[in-house]
């Protein structure tokens, strides 16, 4: 059995995810009121503006942003009636469809993405300072830890086995 963590343990992990939870909501507000797209819309339409002739097949998107092949499609779905993303039929491959980039998503992601940057820099980038290299140093850490599987029924990786920052 692991040593129990102790109450300075529990008042960091404590305060750094109430931080976590706080950005990330701030950050998601600042989408939607800036653009009128959620955080999970937008991580979508980067992905597609990201990619060279702006399409990308569900299962890429899925495994650029971690989700379950079924939960993007059933976004995709919802972005699709909002005129954000459409479908196409991949000629490639008959089970395949193309997830494609609207004009009108274009302009949402461009919209979406000024608001975005100046909140990153305002919530995170300027209250670093100094300490930008510990944070990233730190986020190596944790990636490392974490491992590329991060379900339930991991092995947990041993602290021999992470890599160097």
């Amino acid at each position: 059995m692991p040593d129990p963590l102790t109450d300075d343990d529990w008042a960091v992990w404590d305060e750094f995810y109430a931080m976590r939870r706080r950005l990330d909501r701030a950050l998601e507000l600042r989408l939607h009121h800036d653009s009128g797209v959620s955080a999970p819309e937008y991580e979508i339409l980067v992905g597609l503006g990201r990619s060279s002739d702006r399409r990308l097949r569900v299962r890429d998107i899925a495994e650029q942003i971690g989700w379950e092949k079924s939960r993007v499609s059933h976004q995709v779905t919802r972005m699709e009636k909002r005129g954000l993303v459409r479908r196409s039929d991949c000629s490639s491959d008959a089970r395949g469809t193309w997830v494609e980039l609207t004009a009108d998503g274009r302009r949402a992601m461009l919209a979406a993405t000024r608001g975005h940057t100046e909140a990153i820099r305002r919530y995170f980038v300027e209250v670093l300072d100094d300490d930008a290299g510990v944070v990233r140093g730190f986020s190596q850490r944790v990636l490392a830890a974490i491992g590329d599987d991060a379900s339930p029924d991991a092995p947990a990786p041993r602290a021999a086995d992470a890599q160097p920052c």
